[in-house]
């Protein structure tokens, strides 16, 4: 049972809508939650969407800019909505396209009146959904018409076999009365074969007979000729002319003198000559073949390019046919595989090549353009939209509105082992200082060999950089560790009351690197996001990783959402991308990780010094992208 249908426009006009009755839920919040998170985000590829207890379904038409939306119960399975969905599609499409030919104020001031329509169409879709299949009660089955005494055997009753005949029955051929047969052994039964069966048996048998009588005709060749025969070369020659062709003799005199020119032989002639004539007339064939039909090729080609450019030059001065997913598909599958080669992630290449073909499909192209450049410039719009932060990550504003609160702003950061949390913490650290904050490192990593004295040689460096001489004798950055093999909750919580009460202005928090399948690591991660409580949870990844940035990613919110004990766990809010130097325009990850987790990328890392810090610019990643 529907609870609600809805038909909008992309311009956010509510054109009409179906509730059902006693239902008092209001439902425009999860059509608010479709719009902002699927169809402004450019994930449109799939066409469910669930939120809360609410899942819906939705299509979108393209050439009229409508969405059309059922939601319904979780809990329930309705075939008949995708039917449903297209017949809506077909009748209330031919009412907007006679409105808007009306004039847009027709359109504004008579509402659509779609209720009786709505009504059989949803009649006719749930008589059509098919039924499952009723199991049959007990007294309907064969088994119960069985009674008791059709399965009792009686002990002298014997069943004689079908197929066997009993002893006295008389043999075929056989005299009756004498009980005697004429003939002394049984005749074989004749079993019939197929016509197949039979038709192949016979061209077998009569192939190895063939073959016998071949062999038996060799041997007697054979051993009538015995006496062997001279050897014919290829080129002509026997036997006989070895003498001519032995120079190892003297040659012959001619009245005490050599001769002047070298005889030859009239066989000699007869190779040169027959050899030069086969091999001109061969060249002579083939180079005329091959000019005959390069020709007929050529002028063939000419005609149907002509033709073709005739027609497609007035074909493109007017608008062609809407275009369908079959005129999309091979353009989606030669950009899909451009973006898998930018270390796009095979997965999200997929879906957004999906969500393209479903904002592309049913579009009518305009005056010169082609499939490939509306592709092109759909995806682009769509790469940006998705690079662009959907909320405010204003990290410089938030440590200034919990300077006024009088506490610290805290920022966690986690990932995997060697993407650079470190570094990056102090190329951070360093932005804070240049914009006069004094920040307190946490030293959490108390697994790793070597991370505080790592963090230590930093806080020297960016101590030496901002010395306390030069603000008032106070320290600009301060570490706070408590050596290896200490609870990470515990001191993460000592450093941040520490902040407190000596007034640091920022906490950074950094974690030992785990991988995301270690379950003991990221529950003790979870423990320090939940007990803590950071303003900021921010997931350092490296822009060299392709497959495994979803993964680390979706694992990584995952684990946060399921090892925490608050009702509202703390996930993912962002993410530092490192290494971003040195993979030239393969810049794919960005898009896989925003696209996974919808997150912004607040920092992008470009080099080893402090200030090689930036942030994203999504236009010059999709050009870098797409080229």
């Amino acid at each position: 049972m529907l609870d609600f249908f809805t038909i909008l426009s992309k311009g956010g006009f509510v054109l009409w809508c179906y509730t059902l009755q006693g239902v008092k839920t209001n439902f425009t919040e999860p059509i608010n939650a479709l719009i902002k998170d699927v169809i402004l985000q450019e994930r449109s590829g799939t066409a469910n969407f669930v939120h809360g207890a609410v899942q819906m379904k939705y299509k979108l038409d393209n050439e009229y800019e409508l969405i059309f939306v059922v939601g319904y119960q979780t809990i329930l399975t309705l075939s008949y909505v995708d039917k449903l969905i297209d017949d809506v599609q077909q009748r209330f499409r031919d009412k907007y396209r006679q409105k808007l030919l009306d004039g847009t104020l027709c359109l504004l001031k008579t509402p659509f009146n779609c209720a009786s329509e709505f009504a059989q169409l949803l009649k006719l879709a749930e008589q059509s959904q098919v039924k499952a299949p009723v199991m049959k009660t007990y007294e309907k089955s064969a088994k119960s018409q069985k009674t008791i005494n059709s399965l009792k055997i009686e002990k002298n009753k014997k069943e004689t076999p079908v197929n066997k005949k009993s002893k006295n029955s008389p043999k075929p051929g056989t005299n009756s009365s004498s009980g005697k047969s004429p003939d002394a052994s049984p005749k074989p039964r004749k079993v019939e074969e197929p016509s197949d069966v039979a038709r192949q048996r016979e061209l077998f048998i009569q192939k190895q007979l063939q073959a016998r009588s071949n062999k038996t005709d060799k041997k007697k060749k054979g051993l009538s000729d015995k006496s062997k025969k001279e050897r014919v070369w290829d080129n002509g020659g026997t036997a006989k002319d070895a003498p001519v062709l032995d120079y190892s003799s003297p040659k012959p005199q001619t009245n005490g003198h050599e001769p002047d020119v070298e005889l030859v032989t009239e066989t000699e002639q007869s190779w040169v000559n027959r050899s030069s004539s086969i091999q001109a007339l061969e060249v002579e064939e083939v180079e005329t073949y091959d000019a005959v039909e390069v020709q007929k090729t050529s002028a063939a080609e000419s005609d149907k390019k002509s033709s073709a450019g005739l027609f497609g030059m007035f074909r493109s001065l007017v608008g062609s046919k809407a275009l369908t997913k079959e005129a999309l598909q091979p353009v989606l599958d030669t950009m899909s595989d451009h973006l898998i080669g930018k270390n796009v992630a095979a997965d999200i290449a997929s879906k957004m090549c999906e969500s393209v073909a479903t904002k592309l499909e049913g579009k009518v192209l305009g005056t010169f353009s082609t499939i490939a450049y509306a592709v092109k410039q759909s995806l682009n719009e769509s790469l940006v939209q998705i690079l662009t932060p959907k909320r405010r990550v204003d990290i410089l504003r938030d440590v200034l509105e919990a300077q006024r609160s009088a506490r610290p702003y805290v920022v966690t950061f986690c990932g995997v082992n060697g993407v650079g949390k470190s570094t990056n913490l102090a190329k951070i650290c360093f932005w804070l200082m240049e914009n006069g904050f004094r920040v307190m490192i946490a030293a959490c990593d108390t697994f790793r060999a070597g991370a505080v004295e790592q963090l230590r040689t930093h806080v020297a460096r960016l101590n030496a950089l901002h010395p306390p001489s030069k603000n008032n004798g106070i320290s600009q950055v301060h570490l706070y560790e408590k050596g290896y093999g200490k609870d990470a909750a515990g001191i993460a919580m000592q450093a941040i009351y520490a902040a407190r009460d000596q007034r640091y202005d920022v906490v950074l928090v950094d974690t030992a690197g785990r991988m995301q399948d270690n379950e003991p690591l990221m529950r003790a991660l979870a423990k320090l996001i939940s007990v803590n409580s950071p303003d900021l949870v921010l997931f350092v990844g490296e822009a060299l990783v392709g497959n495994e940035a979803v993964d680390q990613l979706v694992k990584f919110n995952q684990a946060l959402a399921d090892h925490s004990n608050s009702q509202e766990p703390r996930i993912i809010d962002g993410i530092v991308l490192t290494k971003f130097d040195t993979i030239d325009d393969k810049v794919g990850a960005a898009i896989s990780m925003t696209y996974i987790t919808g997150q912004p990328i607040v920092f992008v890392g470009i080099g080893q010094s402090y200030p090689d810090l930036r942030s994203l610019n999504p236009k010059a990643v999709v050009q870098a992208l797409l080229k």
